[in-house]
């Protein structure tokens, strides 16, 4: 009868171990696909600046072409462009220091 005690006893030690192994390989998938997800924000939002970093830098050129044609109309967006950028980066340097 003590034997097949301790066999239970050891089972159940065993048991114990397992689960607490099972525990921390879940604990470590889910910080492996938290990271995942996180690398994949990331990489999206660099997508998504390079692109409007791209769109901008097209409509630069674009307003450039015009205002060097002599549009006055295209002089006045892009100074208006110019100085509203200005103000809104010292805005934001005055609100972050």
């Amino acid at each position: 009868m003590s034997e097949a005690y301790e066999r239970e006893r050891q089972n159940n030690a065993r048991l114990d171990e397992l689960s607490a192994k099972v525990s921390a390989l879940r604990g470590v998938t889910i910080d492996i696909y938290d990271s995942a997800r996180s690398h994949e924000v990331i990489d999206s939002t660099s997508e998504t600046f390079s692109s409007m970093g791209s769109q901008l830098r097209g409509s630069a050129s674009r307003l450039g072409r015009m205002a060097a044609a002599g549009n006055k109309v295209a002089i006045f967006k892009l100074s208006t462009i110019i100085i509203g950028s200005v103000l809104v980066l010292y805005y934001i340097w005055r609100l972050l220091f």
